[in-house]
């Protein structure tokens, strides 16, 4: 007993070093007590030692599997996107923002308790098996996800190439018994390479008419992503392209560099694209448009869904803050938070939620999201033909019955509303290039219908 009780005080004193030397460089609540710091760490320490001592299996109770398990419980009671990574966690991350990675291809958040697919990624397991945003994951592997945190859920989807899973998934459609359809989907894990700006392209004359307007889709923001988004938009331009549709629906977020140098491609140098404010003076930041390749004043439109976050979510609101873009669709995800990694050593590290975004305007995007300007609902059914469309796998008889039905009003209604700019656009410019003609003073004033002098005649 007495070796057991000089351990836990020996290890309440190593805890409690790390603790009070963190609470140096930042400063700690001003409600807690001077002493609360070494009454909570003897208790985790304390608790620790008996659960080492007496819990019946041993093979659980290692000193490092006992405070992974801590760590992870204690940032996941926080909120669903703090989380400590741990050796294969923190490679999985820095792998992932590099553009390659293994795993099923989706994108998973939390939206109104449940976890739900943000984004199937194209040629992945979850793109070829027909996996569609919104598809609710009730099971992974038989296990149910109803009390799963975020970090579970997608520590449990994540796995080396050729493992193979089962999820269980419920398509919500409205009016169904249940709230939709429940099917279960074998994946195989595999090596995802993932290009985030997709479809670049010259919309067909029977949507556009005879203007020129291009057309591309961003599907997360990565490391390679402003220089993809530079090569499209040079191919567009050097096509003539007249105005410009960018698709953000379904796009989950990623690095916030990314997604500054993304809107900043459309904006002047040195403007406000997002700020953001935490409780230290050291979380809030200004990030600011860099002066990179610059792009004609062309006219845009930003397509948006309930599944665009984070870095989506950033770039829609500058564009749309700063007058530059016409929003169409439906109200953002409301992901507007701050997730700073800070490596730990020994192969670990800490994502940590530290500050919230906000747009030019200083609107709050975190569990608000970014309203449309043209607000154009579609179904859910509708929304699954236009991700049909888009996959690049062969689809079922079915599938293909289903994808002749597509009508993408979003994008119908983006490209119509480009079209009325351009058209007042021109009618502006030759009205303001016209020459000025005024009455000399020795003529009498016209009279308008009214009676009233016409503008401009003299007096």
């Amino acid at each position: 007993m007495a070796r057991a009780r000089l351990t836990v005080l020996m290890t309440a004193f190593f805890l409690l070093t790390g603790v009070l030397g963190w609470e140096n460089g930042r400063s700690a609540s001003n409600t807690e007590q001077p002493d609360e710091s070494y009454e909570y760490t003897l208790l985790f320490a304390r608790v620790m030692q008996l659960v080492r001592q007496d819990y019946v299996d041993e093979s659980k109770v290692s000193y490092k599997d006992l405070t992974y398990a801590a760590l992870r419980g204690m940032l996941s009671s926080l909120d669903p996107h703090s989380q400590f990574l741990d050796e294969e966690s923190f490679q999985d991350m820095q792998r992932e923002t590099k553009g390659e990675f293994s795993g099923l291809g989706i994108v998973v958040g939390v939206k109104e308790g449940s976890i739900v697919i943000l984004s199937p990624m194209e040629d992945s397991p979850s793109g070829r098996a027909g996996i569609m945003p919104g598809d609710k994951i009730l099971k992974i592997d038989g296990k149910s996800t109803e009390k799963m945190t975020l970090t579970a859920a997608i520590k449990a989807l994540k796995g080396k190439v050729g493992e193979k899973t089962q999820l269980t998934l419920l398509r919500p459609i409205a009016g169904a018994p249940g709230g939709g359809n429940v099917f279960d989907v074998d994946l195989t894990r595999e090596t995802i390479r993932v290009t985030s700006v997709k479809n670049a392209k010259m919309l067909p004359a029977t949507m556009a008419g005879q203007d020129k307007i291009g057309y591309v889709r961003i599907e997360g923001f990565g490391e390679n992503t402003s220089d993809e988004l530079d090569h499209a938009l040079e191919n567009l331009e050097n096509s003539g392209m007249q105005a410009l549709v960018i698709d953000l629906r379904n796009n989950p977020g990623g690095l916030l560099d990314a997604a500054v140098d993304v809107a900043g491609k459309f904006l002047p140098p040195n403007v406000v694209i997002v700020s953001t404010k935490g409780r230290t003076p050291d979380q809030e930041q200004e990030f600011r448009a860099r002066v990179e390749r610059e792009h004609p004043d062309y006219p845009i439109a930003v397509l948006i869904n309930g599944y665009s976050a984070s870095g989506a979510e950033i770039v829609a609101g500058a564009l749309k803050d700063l007058n530059r873009a016409i929003l169409v669709g439906e109200t953002t995800f409301g992901k507007g938070s701050v997730q700073t990694v800070q490596p730990l050593g020994n192969g670990v590290g800490l994502r940590l939620t530290t500050a919230k975004y906000y747009t030019p305007s200083k609107k709050t995007i975190h569990e608000v999201g970014i309203s449309p300007d043209i607000e154009v609902p579609i179904t859910d059914a509708e929304e699954r033909r236009i991700v049909l469309a888009e996959a690049k796998r062969q689809l079922t008889p079915e599938e293909q019955v289903d994808v002749a039905k597509v009508q993408d009003r979003q994008l119908e209604r983006a490209v119509s509303a480009l079209r009325s700019v351009r058209i007042y656009t021109e009618r502006q410019t030759a009205l303001n290039a016209s020459p000025k003609t005024t009455a000399s003073a020795s003529q009498a004033p016209v009279k308008a219908a009214d009676g009233a002098a016409t503008p401009g005649a003299a007096r």
